[in-house]
């Protein structure tokens, strides 16, 4: 290049003009973009080839970029041809301005050709060309600022018109490569067809996708009018459980098969190994394992497991979690460059003789790395929510499928409420072990460094700086380890959310016994141990956040007073203190981050072992049952209901051809139950086969409803045949059900079937069966929760020979004798065995214990059973509370059928900011006596703080006397008493904010429990157990934990910032221009984000409750999912439900990312102004103020983050204050117990019952279900309650009970006014069995005596005179005998005889049957009457007849009929009457 040169420093940097050389401007700023373009394009074209997204058609925007593209290519020729016309002879001297054009003209023309082939592929924004023109423009800044110069300044011997010739190719090349820039910043439209309100992310263009603009529509529609559901965007493809769990089922289903293989492989290497080769071929034959064998594999495959997902996950997710890890290391680097350029502005400052650009320069330059730094960390957030997001997809979908799975033994293992924890507590840990994995690696790396600049600083005396690392190091490394084991604290909070379930699923039971209060001290129980580890754990937490918060003091006190005391010509300067402080604040966070990172990641891998542990646990086995071309039946099948359990059926041998019925007999828990599960696959087959032929439908014996509409649980998920649906209804005796509710089968059915009698439920139940058309029907006792009557229509009109499913095969578990001989075969089973088979007559013809069995109940049973005579109402019994609304619902305008049949209310979300009311619960309950100290502590913390920072400035500008400082001894001393004081500050506050927090959960949960309890069961039926369930779980565990550390959070960063305000102010006080608009500024960017991210907030809230109420459902039915097959479509409902949840997290976590990148650019716009402001006061400030106003400003940037963060986290957790508040303005029962009550302990003694006018209706407005009932009850007397659906029945027993309260009129009970007592004092001395026997999960004493009352020895007495005495004789641990979550490890009619010895150890004087026995094969229902003659011959009995004949010797009988009482006598007499009592007799064959 001839004698110009490369780079002249001189003129470069050591200048007060700066400018760089003509030949680095023609050659490096010109071949620069040109060299990233040509060396990256070829890779960029390769990827383009791979991912084709639809060819983009040609638009204005695309046009434009050609045109701009074409103009800046021919401008390049022509500057080409102008040079070697004009300046030929400079060309033989430097070739290099002949070629730059051309360089150039052919980089543009291959940057017009990627265009092309990026509207070809699709590609609608592009990064790559987005980087080339911001290279290009800033390449070309350096010419063209030089031209303006030359402009300005230059004389130059050329003609003037020469000069403007060069200056304006200059000018022509910048506006051209600049118009391109503009250009690439926008986006290609979309002209393909999109889902309805696309995520605007895909179309956005790189810098919209950099600084988060794409999203500011969103927030600013939240600012205008609260969000809806319908406003949030549609899901990205990526991030749809369809796509993200249809990959993961693959690889989780290899990894498990490689778990199995590894478990079996290091099994038979265990010194147990032979033995359990041996067993390999046994277990076929129905042997079991050794003991220490399994415990071995089972133990090992658990171990496993956790990491076999953690692979899998980060297979599936890893690679987009490694952008994101880049960036955090781009992030880095910028921020270690900050403080190495802080130090060149305050060597600046000291420097006189330094030019004024050189200020400007390091200022402008410590802006745009804060920038980038900024940019940088955001984009890592971003990735690492947007992984997050993905894990807990996916994370939610492997846990419900493997619910569907799942088998028995598997599934007895872990409650209803544990599997939600599993997707709710885990996955939100797994979240956020993403957000802090790269800490664990990246702090100690971050750490290193920081220790590294600070020995460039202070030298040796760095170590005492590492010395009190090493020491908080243990200090929060043993705090940590003492957190985790307090992390009991979850396995209280899983005791109470799984007793919180199952009240809330028999909170009817509660109320009818008065057991509230016992399930309320319980809960409390649970709440307090709960609270007592939560508190250790906060202050714990307490002294660690004092111990980080003071760490950037006792460093900097340690280094500064080893370096000190070392040499007294060791001089503390502005430079090293503030450099050094600067450092120390960064070290911060690694240093907070370490232990918190190493905790979450501790927390993730027990989450990851619990969820590993479930997601491998045993499954239902494929080959359990058999699909061939024969009929159904069983070969030599023995089976139980897990590998450990005994057998619970043996020796099982029958064959069934098709379209026969079978009848399946046996006493309570002989095994009928389990003979279907078998059928199923439900069961573990140990030996034999089970073999069916076709599609199998099942009707559980307790049947299992869905929250959804009477059509939708029949039809269960099949097209809508009219004629076969009619027919159906009919068949099931439901078509007068339809008549009389409010919107017909458009009703909603409450959760779990709550607005439906037993009957009702279990003949929707069968409904779903029939419809399905299948072609094997397995049926569990399906007529035993219906009237005789309503039993024989069914069995007619759909199971017997007659029926519609004649032609079908249909396997029925019965008690009934009357359908026996219309059976095809009969099987009776005793202790899970088959002892007798074959039809009717060849049992009778046999004389074994059959025969015996029916020559004892066969009169009794036909006496029961139904000839249907004229064209009677085939109509199932009384129903339950909701049927006398139905029946005046009906009579409503059928405009309004849809409202009508809404029973559900969903969980809506509130609009709009939070109100102030909501906050100032939340602080009545702390108390103001509490706050103001608090507030006045944060004051003195931060004063402290600012003291010992201006203290710093003060030392660093002591003048040096001889090479050394003055008192260093006193400004240590001063400096570490101001530093130790506000570390004493900071662990009061946080200990003071954790207590107060504690103080207002343990109010706002008991206040939330006790409305809840005192709720009706009005509110029970419309209210979805998983919207309660929430408010207990997530709600009241933000309020524990997310709204005191929002506080903690806010005030610390609140004060701390007036504190950075204070000191920019001191230092410049004209700063106070810059920062007032920047405060405008960012509370108008921060009222847009806190009113959005509210809302979002809520919807989040609101679409969480939804996926746990499916989950429960789900996980109660899945065997009749199983059963029907409708496994995937129940897949799929859970991933709608999944997605709509995620549409509202995915906007609430980029709003927070959107609002950091905004509020940091305000933040580095302070930095900006302190610094720029601080070159401009070169002469009259000093190094020490000015490295105290910088350095601080540098922290503005995460402070005014932190400080909207923490407001919008306590808003946002303030919303969880307020949906716990919800429920307190929702109605009341009265009282539980009335103060002065004057009732007498014995009360009642007589069991006299009298109505006087007595009216009652189910809600305000609708008609009376009970009208003038006027009736008086004697001593001792035995009084049946007959009637059909919708009649009153059990609108009697509901009014004694108070269950729902009296319109008019009264009811007295031994001359005392029900009405005038509290609740508890009168259900806890009356007594009901009710029809759905309920048990809890605890011992079978707690479920008999919750409060303790009795004595053993009365405790079995009940249990022999409910004859359950033998059977709970040879349980393990007998009274203490855990019952599992429902009572679902004894048989419905074991539990209903626990619930006959609830009532006989009460054993009051007013007992109520509400057909109690309907589960209870006959001869135990023999026996249960008997003992309610013997045991309660002296009180007074109400029974709802279920059996005709069980009332019949009863003193009176009252017959209702629309709420009226139409007949009362004995019944003999009513016979005799022939009236409605007598025609009801005929129809059950006793008259």
């Amino acid at each position: 290049m001839g004698t110009h040169k490369y780079c002249d420093w001189n003129r470069t940097w050591y200048t007060a003009n700066p400018d760089l050389t003509q030949c680095f401007q023609n050659t490096v700023l010109v071949w620069v973009p040109c060299i990233y373009l040509w060396l990256l394009a070829p890779f960029y074209c390769l990827h383009l080839y791979c991912h084709d997204h639809g060819r983009i058609r040609m638009s204005c925007l695309c046009t434009a970029k050609m045109v701009l593209g074409f103009m800046l290519a021919s401008f390049g020729f022509v500057e080409f041809f102008y040079i070697l016309l004009e300046r030929s002879q400079e060309i033989q001297q430097h070739m290099v301005f002949l070629l730059s054009p051309i360089i150039r003209s052919m980089t543009v023309i291959l940057a017009l050709c990627i265009i092309q082939l990026e509207r070809i592929r699709g590609c609608r924004s592009s990064v790559f060309l987005f980087l080339f023109w911001v290279l290009a423009v800033v390449c070309s800044l350096v010419p063209l600022r030089a031209k303006i110069q030359l402009a300005m300044d230059e004389v130059c011997s050329k003609p003037i018109n020469q000069c403007k010739r060069g200056r304006n190719r200059i000018i022509v090349s910048y506006v051209l490569i600049n118009g391109n820039l503009h250009l690439g910043v926008c986006s290609q439209p979309c002209f393909l067809h999109q889902s309805v309100n696309p995520c605007p992310v895909k179309d956005a263009s790189f810098l919209s996708k950099i600084l988060f603009w794409w999203f500011t529509g969103l927030v600013v529609k939240g600012y205008r009018t609260p969000l809806a559901a319908e406003d949030l965007w549609t899901l990205r493809q990526e991030d749809t459980s369809r796509k993200i769990i249809s990959e993961l089922q693959e690889d989780w289903t290899a990894e498990c098969t490689k778990l199995q293989r590894c478990v079996v492989c290091n099994c038979s290497i265990s010194p147990s190994g032979r033995q359990e080769k041996a067993l390999a071929s046994g277990v076929a034959l129905g042997s079991r394992l050794p003991d220490q064998a399994q415990l071995l594999r089972k133990l090992q495959k658990e171990q496993s497991s956790g990491f076999f997902l953690l692979r899998t996950l980060a297979r599936k997710f890893g690679p987009y979690f490694l952008t994101g890890t880049l960036c955090i290391i781009f992030h880095d680097a910028f921020m270690f460059a900050i403080p190495q350029v802080l130090s060149l502005l305050l060597s600046f400052m000291k420097d006189e003789d330094a030019p004024l650009w050189k200020g400007y320069f390091y200022a402008t330059l410590m802006f745009l790395l804060s920038c980038l730094q900024s940019l940088f960390n955001h984009q890592y957030m971003y990735t690492c929510f947007t992984v997050g997001m993905r894990v807990k997809t996916a994370v939610m979908g492997l846990v419900y499928r493997k619910s569907l799975v799942i088998n028995s033994s598997a599934r007895r293992t872990c409650t209803v409420g544990e599997i939600v924890n599993l997707v709710s507590a885990d996955t939100q840990k797994l979240m956020d072990f993403v957000v802090y994995f790269n800490a664990v690696w990246l702090a100690p790396i971050e750490i290193a460094l920081c220790l590294f600049f600070l020995w460039q600083h202070l030298g040796p005396s760095a170590l005492a700086g590492i010395t009190t690392v090493i020491l908080i190091f243990p200090l929060n490394g043993f705090i940590a380890k003492k957190r985790s084991k307090l992390q009991v604290q979850m396995k209280f909070m899983d005791g109470r959310i799984r007793l919180m379930n199952e009240i809330l699923n028999g909170i009817k039971i509660l109320k009818f016994y008065a057991w509230e209060k016992a399930f309320l001290e319980q809960v409390l129980g649970y709440r307090e141990k709960e609270l007592k580890a939560l508190k250790k754990s906060q202050i714990l937490y307490s002294i660690s956040i004092a111990s980080f918060n003071s760490s950037s003091f006792l460093i900097a006190f340690a280094m500064f007073g080893v370096y000190v005391m070392l040499d007294d010509r060791n001089v503390l300067d502005a430079q090293k203190v503030f450099v050094s402080m600067a450092l120390i604040n960064i070290l911060k966070t690694p240093l907070s981050q370490l232990p918190f990172a190493i905790s979450t990641t501790m927390q993730a891998m027990v989450s990851l072992r619990r969820l590993g542990k479930y997601l491998c646990a045993e499954e239902l086995k494929v080959d359990n049952v058999s699909k061939a071309p024969l009929s159904s039946g069983r070969k030599n099948g023995t089976f139980s209901w897990s590998a450990e359990s005994p057998p619970c059926l043996k020796r099982i041998n029958f064959h069934v051809p098709r379209g026969s019925l079978v009848a399946v007999v046996g006493h309570v828990g002989s095994g009928k139950s389990s003979l279907l599960s078998a059928m199923l696959g439900e069961t573990e087959k140990r030996s034999g086969s089970v073999t069916v032929k076709g599609s199998v439908a099942y009707v559980p014996q307790q049947a299992w409803i869905q929250n959804a509409t009477v059509q939708d649980n029949i039809i269960f998920g099949r097209e809508k045949l009219k004629t076969w649906y009619n027919r159906v209804l009919e068949a099931c005796a439901l078509l007068p059900d339809l008549d009389i509710l409010p919107a017909g089968d458009s009703t909603e059915i409450g959760e779990k079937g709550l607005n439906l009698s037993g009957g009702q439920k279990q003949r929707v139940s069968l409904a779903r069966a029939v419809y399905r058309k299948a072609d094997v029907y397995l049926l569990d006792d399906p007529l035993s929760a219906v009237d005789a009557h309503v039993g024989q229509h069914i069995f007619d009109k759909v199971i017997g020979p007659k029926g519609v499913l004649r032609d079908k095969t249909r396997i029925l578990v019965t008690h009934g004798m009357s359908f026996l001989p219309q059976a095809d075969l009969i099987l009776v089973l005793v202790d899970g065995e088959i002892t007798e088979s074959g039809s009717y007559q060849e049992l009778l013809s046999r004389h074994g214990a059959f025969a015996d069995f029916i020559h004892t109940f066969a009169n009794t049973e036909r006496k029961e059973s139904v000839i249907q005579r004229g064209n009677g109402s085939f109509v199932q019994k009384g129903k339950s509370n909701q049927c006398d609304f139905c029946a005046a619902g009906s009579r409503r305008s059928n405009a309004r059928l849809k409202d009508l049949g809404k029973l559900t209310q969903i969980d809506k979300a509130f609009t709009g900011r939070v109100k102030l009311e909501m906050y100032k619960k939340y602080f009545k309950t702390i108390g103001l006596a509490l706050i103001i100290p608090i507030v006045f502590l944060y004051g003195f913390q931060q004063g402290a703080s600012l003291g010992y920072n201006y203290w710093l400035s003060i030392w660093a500008d002591d003048p040096v006397v001889n090479g050394t400082q003055t008192d260093t001894d006193l400004k240590l001393t001063v400096f570490g008493a101001l530093g130790f004081v506000q570390g004493i500050a900071i662990f009061g506050t946080t200990v003071a904010i954790s207590i107060c927090g504690i103080i207002a959960s343990r109010h706002l949960h008991m206040d939330l429990l006790i409305n809840v309890l005192r709720s009706p069961m009005s509110f029970f039926e419309s209210t979805p157990s998983g919207n309660l369930l929430n408010r207990f779980a997530k709600e009241i565990d933000a309020i524990d934990c997310m709204v005191p550390d929002g506080l903690k959070m806010m005030l610390s960063y609140v004060f701390k910032l007036m504190e950075v305000c204070i000191i920019v102010l001191m230092a410049t006080p004209f700063a106070a221009v810059i920062i007032l608009p920047l405060a405008f500024l960012y509370a108008f960017v921060q009222s847009f984000y806190v009113a959005t991210s509210c809302q979002l907030r809520r919807l989040e809230a609101v679409s969480r409750s939804p996926i746990y109420t499916h989950f429960n459902e789900t996980v109660q039915g899945a065997s009749v999912i199983r059963a029907f097959g409708e496994q995937s479509r129940f897949i799929l409902q859970a991933n709608e439900r999944v997605d709509f949840n995620q549409t509202s997290y995915f906007p609430r976590f980029v709003a927070t990312r959107w609002l950091a990148v905004n509020l940091e650019f305000v933040g580095n716009g302070v930095v900006l102004a302190a610094a720029i402001l601080s070159v401009m006061g070169k002469n009259t400030l000093s190094p020490g103020i000015v490295g105290l106003a910088v350095s601080h400003s540098l922290q503005v940037t995460g402070i005014l983050s932190w400080i909207v963060r923490s407001w919008t986290d306590v808003e946002n957790n303030i919303v969880s204050v307020e949906r716990v508040n919800e429920y307190a303005d929702t109605a009341k029962e009265a009282s539980w117990s009335v103060e002065g009550s004057s009732l007498p302990l014995a009360w009642p003694q007589q069991g006299t019952i009298e109505f006087q006018d007595y009216g009652l209706q189910y809600r305000k407005g609708l008609e009376l279900a009970l009208k003038g009932i006027t009736l008086q009850i004697h001593e001792r007397e035995k009084v049946g309650i007959v009637g059909r659906t919708g009649a009153g029945k059990s609108s009697l027993a509901l009014g004694i009970f108070r269950i729902l309260e009296a319109a008019k009129g009264k009811i007295f009970i031994d001359g005392v006014n029900i009405a005038d007592i509290g609740l508890h004092d009168l259900r806890s001395r009356i007594t009901i069995i009710p029809q759905d026997p309920v048990l809890f999960s605890g011992s079978l004493r707690m479920n008999l005596d919750p409060f303790d009352t009795y004595t053993d020895e009365e405790v079995w007495s009940s249990l022999e005179l409910a004859h359950l005495k033998n059977f709970v004789s040879n349980l393990p641990n007998k009274l203490n005998y855990e019952c599992s979550e429902g009572g679902e490890n004894l048989s419905l009619g074991q539990r209903q005889l626990v619930c006959l010895a609830r009532a006989l150890l009460r054993k009051t004087k007013i007992l109520v049957l509400d057909e109690a026995t309907a589960a209870v094969d006959l001869e135990t229902d023999t026996l249960i009457q008997s003992t309610i003659r013997t045991q309660f011959e002296d009180c007074t009995v109400l029974t709802i007849a279920h059996r005709l004949n069980t009332i019949m010797d009863y003193t009176r009988v009252i017959v209702m009929d629309r709420g009226h009482i139409s007949e009362m006598d004995s019944p003999a007499n009513l016979i005799a009457q022939r009236g409605q009592f007598y025609r009801m007799c005929r129809e059950a064959g006793l008259a």
